[in-house]
Parts: structure tokens; C-alpha cells; sequence
């Protein structure tokens, strides 16, 4: 068998992709803004105990196998914090399309994220009027989800030069912080709490 031969072809892998979208395997991102970016098209395994899995248990086994277990345990704690960080950015974006009345935005449709081909900026969420294209950027925000400290000053001025960067970005655009800690006193910004969020999950009739 040739080289050639062995190589997926493009109309094969993309029947793939999207049978495992159907399943609900993988699930695909694209930039949201008020500009088109289906080619910075970004693939996630989208079942969080599948991604768990193939970010630690799959390598980790054989550890298991030999009795060390506290190895594996070990390296989990060194790696979850940014695990976490990531894992939590589709909870947080669904978290905040289900509490959009609530938080003042009864016209937002879609909360995704924004990232250019350098992915310099990559900005955590942007809430729009519309999935897709959007025609209105409701706000920019940032997550800050790992470790005990707040969002502070840094972390708003990051993400006041960066959010500017996205397509629909204006005068009327918030800035949001999404964070487990309450930030310091006299932190700008839109915060939402866990709280807040948590809410979106309550029953209302």
C-alpha cells in the first residue's frame, strides 16, 4: 500500500467530524463576532468525563497497573488547575445564554469566544444578538477560574486592550468578568459570580 493511500481523504475526514458532532463526541467552535470565521473552525471532545479521561486516565493506567496510583493522583493535582480553567469555559457561556434576562441582556443569543489564526488575543467570551454572524457584540468578557485570586486591575486591563480586537466591538460593548473569587475593592467591570451563575440551572415557571 502506498503512502498515498494511506492518507484520509479530506471528504472522509469531514464525514467523520461531523457523525461525531451528531453523536455529540466532539463539538465545533467558530470565532463569534459580527464577521464570518468558519475557517478558524476549532474541534473540542465535548463530553467532559471523555476529556478527562484522554487528559489523564488513558496515559495514567499503566501507573494504576503497577500499584502506583499516587503518581497518577499526583500529576492530575499538578495539571487541574489549567484543566479546570478550560473544562469550565462551555459551562460558564451556557451558564450565561440561560441568565441573560437576569444579568440585563434579554436580546443575547449566543455566548462563545473569539480568537484570530495567531490566537493573539484569545478572549474567554462574547455575547451577541445572534448565533453565527452576529450584528451586535453585547459584551467581551474573561474567565478567571483557577486558583484563589480575584479578578484584578491586571486582568481588566487585558482585557480592556484586547477586546477592541473582536470584529463588532464598540462604545456600547461591555466589559465582563466571569470569577470564582470576588475581586478587590474598586475593580472595573462587569463581574458575575458563581452564584449568579448557578442560578441558570434553578427551575422558573
Amino acid at each position: 500500500m502506498s503512502a498515498d493511500s494511506e492518507q484520509l481523504a479530506p471528504s472522509s475526514l469531514t464525514n467523520a467530524l461531523r457523525l461525531l458532532e451528531t453523536k455529540r463526541v466532539i463539538a465545533a467552535d467558530t470565532p463569534l463576532s459580527t464577521r464570518p470565521a468558519d475557517k478558524d473552525r476549532r474541534y473540542r471532545v465535548a463530553d467532559p468525563y471523555l476529556r478527562f479521561y484522554l487528559a489523564f486516565l488513558r496515559a495514567g493506567l499503566p501507573l494504576v497497573e503497577r500499584g502506583r496510583a499516587d503518581l497518577l493522583v499526583r500529576r492530575i493535582q499538578r495539571s487541574w488547575p489549567a484543566w479546570r480553567g478550560r473544562a469550565v469555559e462551555p459551562v460558564i457561556r451556557d451558564a450565561l445564554l440561560r441568565v441573560a434576562p437576569e444579568l440585563g441582556w434579554p436580546e443575547l443569543e449566543a455566548v462563545g469566544g473569539w480568537w484570530n489564526r495567531q490566537n493573539n488575543p484569545e478572549i474567554d467570551l462574547v455575547g451577541a444578538d445572534r448565533a453565527g454572524t452576529a450584528s451586535r457584540i453585547l459584551f467581551v468578557g474573561s474567565i478567571k477560574w483557577y486558583g484563589q485570586a480575584p479578578f484584578d486591575r491586571h486582568d481588566y486591563s487585558a482585557l480592556a486592550r484586547d477586546a477592541p480586537d473582536v470584529p463588532g466591538f464598540d462604545h456600547d460593548t461591555q466589559l465582563l468578568a466571569v470569577s470564582r473569587e470576588l475581586p478587590a475593592e474598586g475593580a472595573p467591570g462587569r463581574l458575575v459570580t458563581p452564584d449568579e451563575l448557578i442560578t441558570a440551572w434553578q427551575p422558573r415557571l
